[in-house]
C-alpha cells in the first residue's frame, strides 16, 4: 500500500526537547527529541525496552519527564495527567484496550464525558456523534454492539474513537497492529490516511519495519533509550531501518538445511468441535506432524485455528476425533496431563494464558515446574535455584532489563514478556512445540532469535507446529504447510516449494492448480 502524504512540513504541533525519564537508577529516556507536524504519521522504532512507551507515556501525562520539555503548537506546557493531555489535543490508544467488555460500543467511548439532557445521559446525541465520527473515518462501527461481542480490531476503532470523541488532534497509537489480522492490519492503514487528511497527527510506536514504509512519512529511531535520528521514511529502506534499529545488519532469511523428518509425533484423526456459539468449526480436520520438522498452519483468522490449538492445550473439549501424541491419547485431557505426555506452547495471548502478571519474572520460568526438583523441595521453594535458572535464561534469551529477576513480569515491556514465555517452553524440551504467533509484537532482532531456537528444536528432532497469521513468517520457517479453511485441512505444500499467491488463493478457500 503506498502512503499518500498529508503532512504539513510547516506546521509543527508538537516538541519535544532532550526528554530524560528515570526510574531510580534506570534510564528509560536519555536525552530524547521529536518534533511532529501537523498531518504526519511519525513512527518511533526501536526494539523492545528501548523506552518508545516510555517516551509517549511522558507526552500523555502519564509519566513525568524528569528532565526535558515539551511544546504544544510551539507554546511550552508540563502535562500533569491523561486528562490534561486530551485537553491539550493529545489521544492515546494503548496496546491493551481500556474497554468495559458488557458495555456497548457508544457508552464506552462516552464513559465519563456523557452528554446530558438535565440530570438523563442524552444516548440519542451521543449515538449520533459516534455515528457520525465512525463514517467520516471509515471505521465501520456498529454502535450499539457489545464490546465482548465484536472482533479486537474492531474494538480498537473504538478505541481511536473514544479520543477523537473528546477532541484529539493527534493521536499516538501503541503497537497498533499487534493483535490485528492482515486484513484488519490494511483497514487500520487506511484509517490512518483517512486521519491526517482530516489534518490530525498520528504517531506510531512500533517495531514492523513493513508497516512504516507503508504508512509513515517520518521516522524516529530510539535504541537502549537513546534518540539515534529521525529520517524521512521515503529515503531509506527495511535493511537501513532495522540496523540502526538494533544496531547491527539484521537477517531476514532463516538460515535452515534440508533435513528428513523422522517419525508422527502428532496425529490428529476427523477432529471436530464448536466455537463459543456452539457452532460446528472444526469439521473433520486431520494433521500430522513429524519430530525434526516445522509444520506450518496458514490460514485467515476464524477457520478453526484457535479451537485446534485450545483442544491441543487441554483448554477445550472436542465433541469426536483422535489427537494422539508418540501414540498415546491426549484428546480431552487437562492440560498438565498433556504437558506431561510431551506437548509445551507458546500461546497466541500472553496476556490471559502465557504468564501470571503479578508474580516475578523468576516464578513465571518455573509455572510447570514449581513443584520438582532443583527448584522445590519437600514442599519448600529453593529460591536460590529458581533465582540461578531465571537470571541463566534471561541471558541467553536477551531479556530485558537485566537484573529485575525478582519484579513482577508485568513491568516488563510487551515483547520482553513474550521472550519470557518462549525461554520458558523451550527449555521445557518437550517432544511438539506450539507455536501461536510466537513473533506477534516482537522487534526484528527478536524476531531473528526467535526464529533460530524454533529452528534449533526441530534440528534436535523436536516436532514443532507453527500456527501464524504472518505468511512471510509461516513461509520462512515451515519445511512443510498446511492451509486451514472453514475448519479443514484444504492443501498442503512443502516449504520450499511455496508462491505467497497460492497460498493466499488456498487460504480464502480456492483450489491448487493442477501441477
Amino acid at each position: 500500500m503506498e502512503r499518500v502524504s498529508h503532512m504539513d512540513s510547516g506546521s509543527v504541533v508538537i516538541e519535544m526537547k532532550d526528554i530524560v525519564k528515570k526510574f531510580g537508577d534506570f534510564t528509560a529516556n536519555d536525552h530524547i527529541s521529536l518534533t511532529v507536524h501537523r498531518g504526519e504519521v511519525h513512527a518511533i522504532l526501536g526494539e523492545n525496552g528501548a523506552g518508545k512507551s516510555t517516551l509517549m507515556n511522558v507526552l500523555y501525562g502519564l509519566y513525568r519527564p524528569t528532565s526535558g520539555q515539551i511544546f504544544i503548537e510551539g507554546k511550552e506546557v508540563q502535562i500533569a495527567s491523561p486528562k490534561h493531555a486530551i485537553e491539550l489535543g493529545i489521544g492515546m490508544v494503548h496496546q491493551h484496550f481500556m474497554l468495559i467488555a458488557p458495555f456497548t460500543v457508544t457508552e464506552n467511548i462516552i464513559l465519563g464525558v456523557e452528554p446530558r439532557k438535565g440530570i438523563v445521559v442524552d444516548k440519542k446525541t451521543a449515538r449520533e456523534r459516534v455515528v457520525e465520527l465512525s463514517e467520516r473515518y471509515g471505521m465501520k462501527v456498529d454502535p450499539d454492539a457489545k464490546i465482548e461481542d465484536i472482533s479486537v480490531g474492531m474494538q480498537q476503532r473504538v478505541e481511536i474513537l473514544k479520543v477523537l470523541y473528546r477532541g484529539a488532534k493527534t493521536l499516538i497509537l501503541d503497537e497498533p497492529t499487534a493483535s490485528l489480522t492482515p486484513q484488519e492490519i490494511e483497514e487500520l492503514m487506511e484509517i490512518i490516511g483517512n486521519l491526517t487528511a482530516d489534518g490530525k497527527s498520528v504517531i506510531l510506536i512500533t517495531h514492523k519495519l513493513k508497516e512504516i514504509t507503508a504508512s509513515s512519512d517520518s521516522c524516529t529511531i530510539i535504541r537502549a533509550g537513546r534518540y539515534i535520528r529521525t529520517v524521512g521514511v521515503g529515503q531509506v529502506n527495511e535493511n537501513e531501518l532495522a540496523a540502526m534499529m538494533v544496531g547491527r545488519d539484521v537477517s531476514f532469511k532463516v538460515e535452515k538445511k534440508e533435513q528428513k523428518a523422522g517419525e508422527d509425533a502428532l496425529v490428529i484423526r476427523e477432529l471436530r468441535a464448536k466455537d463459543y456459539r456452539g457452532v460446528e468449526i472444526l469439521k473433520g480436520l486431520n494433521l500430522h506432524v513429524r519430530k525434526g520438522e516445522i509444520v506450518g498452519l496458514a490460514g485467515v483468522d476464524g477457520n478453526g485455528q484457535t479451537e485446534l490449538v485450545e483442544i491441543l492445550t487441554g483448554l477445550k473439549h472436542a465433541e469426536s476425533g483422535t489427537v494422539t501424541m508418540l501414540g498415546e491419547d491426549v484428546c480431552n485431557r487437562t492440560p498438565k496431563e498433556i504437558f506431561m505426555k510431551g506437548i509445551s506452547s507458546i500461546p497466541a495471548d500472553r496476556q490471559k494464558h502465557g504468564r501470571v502478571l503479578d508474580i516475578s519474572i523468576e516464578d513465571n520460568m518455573i509455572l510447570q515446574h514449581f513443584d520438582e526438583e532443583p527448584f522445590s523441595r519437600k514442599g519448600v521453594l529453593d529460591r536460590g535455584k529458581i533465582r540461578a535458572h531465571a537470571t541463566e535464561l534471561m541471558e541467553k534469551f536477551d531479556v530485558r532489563p537485566r537484573g529485575s529477576e525478582e519484579k513482577p513480569a508485568g513491568t516488563l515491556s510487551g515483547g520482553n514478556q513474550q521472550k519470557v514465555i518462549i525461554a520458558r517452553e523451550v527449555t521445557n524440551d518437550k517432544e511438539l512445540l506450539i507455536a501461536v504467533n510466537p513473533t506477534r509484537g516482537l522487534d526484528v532482532g527478536a524476531i531473528e532469535f526467535v526464529h533460530r531456537y524454533l529452528v534449533e528444536q526441530r534440528n534436535k528432532g523436536r516436532a514443532v507446529l507453527l500456527v501464524s497469521f504472518e505468511l512471510d513468517e509461516i513461509m520462512n520457517l515451515s519445511d512443510r504447510i498446511e492451509v486451514i479453511f472453514d475448519g479443514q485441512i484444504t492443501g498442503s505444500v512443502p516449504g520450499k516449494d511455496a508462491d505467497e499467491k497460492e497460498l493466499g488463493l488456498l487460504m480464502a478457500g480456492g483450489k491448487r492448480h493442477a501441477g
